[in-house]
């Protein structure tokens, strides 16, 4: 259950059972709403002190989504800044990590509407410019969900534009598992 349901548990799954006699571990410290700023106070007990092997990073849909209304005023800069930040102590902590950044992506559905461009699209490109900088593997999801959304209505992959469906789940595994070569 500490993998939750989406792709963390996808992607895990796989990997255990292509390699069951490895001896592989997993943890999933995603918490549903956090931003940059959450991540660098909880950074060191639910990362550094595990001393992963592989660390995978999924955020910036709510360093953009609660700057709509919700309280919050952090820039594209701040996300770029905050998130570099945390990528380089990771780096001086543990410098033989692999680091694996997902790119940030929303859907046109549900709460995604004109208000977040070009502004969304500032952070994705922060958070491969992030990821550049900290010699980690890139894993590009809109271009991806963007095709799929061009077949199958978006909502098929994020009811709500910003949360993926189980499929949506599946394509970021899949993605993952691809680029990340576990």
């Amino acid at each position: 259950g500490a993998l939750g349901t989406g792709y963390p548990l996808l992607v895990a799954s796989a990997a255990l059972a292509a390699h069951p006699n490895r001896g592989l571990r997993f943890y999933n410290r995603g918490i549903s709403g956090n931003k940059v700023p959450d991540l660098e106070q909880r950074w060191a007990a639910d990362t550094l002190e595990l001393q992963p092997d592989v660390l995978s990073i999924l955020i910036g849909v709510n360093d953009f989504w609660h700057t709509l209304g919700g309280g919050y005023t952090g820039t594209v800069q701040d996300y770029e800044d905050q998130y570099a930040v945390l990528l380089a102590q990771t780096r001086r902590a543990l410098p033989r990590v692999r680091l694996v950044v997902l790119e940030p992506f929303v859907l046109r559905c549900g709460a995604v509407d004109d208000r977040w461009f070009p502004e969304f699209d500032a952070r994705r490109a922060a958070a491969a410019r992030v990821a550049e900088h900290a010699r980690a593997t890139f894993v590009p999801l809109q271009a991806v969900f963007d095709a799929r959304a061009r077949a199958v209505p978006p909502q098929y992959w994020a009811a709500d534009g910003v949360h993926p469906t189980p499929a949506g789940h599946a394509v970021i595994a899949e993605r993952w598992r691809r680029a990340a070569h576990l």
